[in-house]
């Protein structure tokens, strides 16, 4: 059956590829973004009511990231209204060992709504499609935390279980955390990235005193700021994030992309071979 669907982030990493796969099963989707009509804008409450009016279910992606303050605020104010128009069940996305996005998540869990949360580790497209793609195209890459093992998780693979937990009844009141299938440091990324573009790119490891200080001067937004410094203090170093679980494999009956598999495929697009724009 057709079912009318929310997806807020709808144009982000996560969001856009929900919205593909959902539209080519026939379903009724809402992009929930700040340029879509009608809008939906996490710092307008009053574009909320809209954007849910007639939806069933509804797909939370918050940006920049649950673990910001404010964002619990938001998520609460948001199922309220969710509930006052009888959305049916929510899938918030949330963020693997970060203990301020749990909050977030009992906020949905004790709402009354049918619900599953899908908390994700560091994902793939980082490197091609946010902040660590412009010093890759430059070639040199300096980093804090450069020996932290991270189980990357590609937004494909995050996708498919989302839509799975959106249209199927077996997944209600389930926590999946989705990783990789196997660790790997800041440096071992960059090594394999270098060598399926043929190209030299340099890792330096950097103190986050000294990364943050450069970020702001890029004019990077202090919420971002804070947040990258909250991942490098805080879920980089969780012992919750040293794990390599099999959920995509439950619920998709398949393995988890590989990142090697992630590097050839991004490869080939060219992206990490094009200048950095000025």
């Amino acid at each position: 059956m057709k079912q009318n669907i929310l997806v807020i982030g709808g144009t982000g990493k996560t969001g856009r590829r929900i919205v593909q796969r959902l539209e080519s099963q026939g379903h009724s989707v809402r992009v929930g973004s700040r340029s879509a009509s009608p809008a939906f804008d996490w710092d307008d409450m009053a574009t909320w009511e809209t954007a849910l009016t007639g939806m069933e279910k509804v797909y939370i992606t918050f940006q920049p990231d649950l673990a910001v303050p404010g964002a619990l605020e938001a998520i609460e104010g948001l199922v309220k209204e969710a509930k006052r128009q009888d959305v049916q069940k929510v899938v918030l996305l949330s963020g693997k060992g970060e203990r301020e996005a749990e909050l977030c998540e009992q906020v949905v869990i004790n709402s009354g709504l049918d619900f599953t949360i899908v908390r994700a580790s560091w994902f793939n497209q980082n490197f091609s499609e946010s902040f660590f793609l412009e010093p890759i195209q430059a070639g040199f890459v300096a980093l804090p935390q450069a020996d932290a093992k991270v189980p990357y998780v590609d937004v494909n693979d995050i996708a498919d279980v989302a839509v799975e937990a959106l249209l199927n009844d077996e997944h209600k009141g389930n926590i999946y955390e989705l990783t990789g299938s196997r660790f790997l440091t800041f440096k071992e990324v960059i090594s394999e990235i270098a060598e399926a573009t043929n190209r030299k790119i340099a890792f330096t490891p950097i103190g986050l005193s000294a990364y943050t200080q450069m970020l702001k001067e890029h004019g990077v937004p202090g919420d971002y700021v804070w947040l990258i410094n909250y991942l490098f203090t805080e879920v980089l170093g969780n012992e919750a994030n040293q794990v390599i679980t099999k959920d995509i494999e439950k619920v998709l009956g398949r393995k988890a992309i590989d990142f090697s598999d992630y590097i050839k495929e991004t490869a080939a697009t060219g992206i990490w071979n094009q200048p950095v724009e000025a």
